[in-house]
C-alpha cells in the first residue's frame, strides 16, 4: 500500500488489495498466536525473554494493515462496488 493512495487505484486492484491484506491479516493473528503460546511456556521455564516483544511487534504490523483494510473498504464502498 505504499506505492498507491486507494483512491489513484482501479477496481481490480482495490479488490485485489482487499484481499492480500485480510490473508495477511489471517497469518499473522495465528503466528501471533503460536509465538505467544510459545513465549509462555518458554518463560515458565526458563524466565523472562527479549521474545516476549515479537507478538506486540505482530500487533503493531497488524495495525497498520487493518487501517490500510479500512482505507481499501472505504473506497470500494464509495465507488458502490463490492
Amino acid at each position: 500500500m505504499k506505492g498507491k493512495k486507494p483512491s489513484d487505484m482501479s477496481i481490480e486492484e482495490l479488490l485485489k488489495a482487499q484481499k492480500t491484506i485480510q490473508t495477511t491479516i489471517t497469518i499473522l493473528i495465528l503466528v501471533a498466536i503460536l509465538l505467544f503460546i510459545l513465549i509462555v511456556l518458554l518463560l515458565l521455564k526458563k524466565g523472562f525473554l527479549i521474545l516476549i516483544l515479537f507478538p506486540f511487534i505482530l500487533a503493531f504490523i497488524m495495525i497498520n494493515h487493518s487501517n490500510s483494510l479500512k482505507e481499501i473498504e472505504q473506497e470500494i464502498t464509495s465507488r458502490d462496488l463490492e
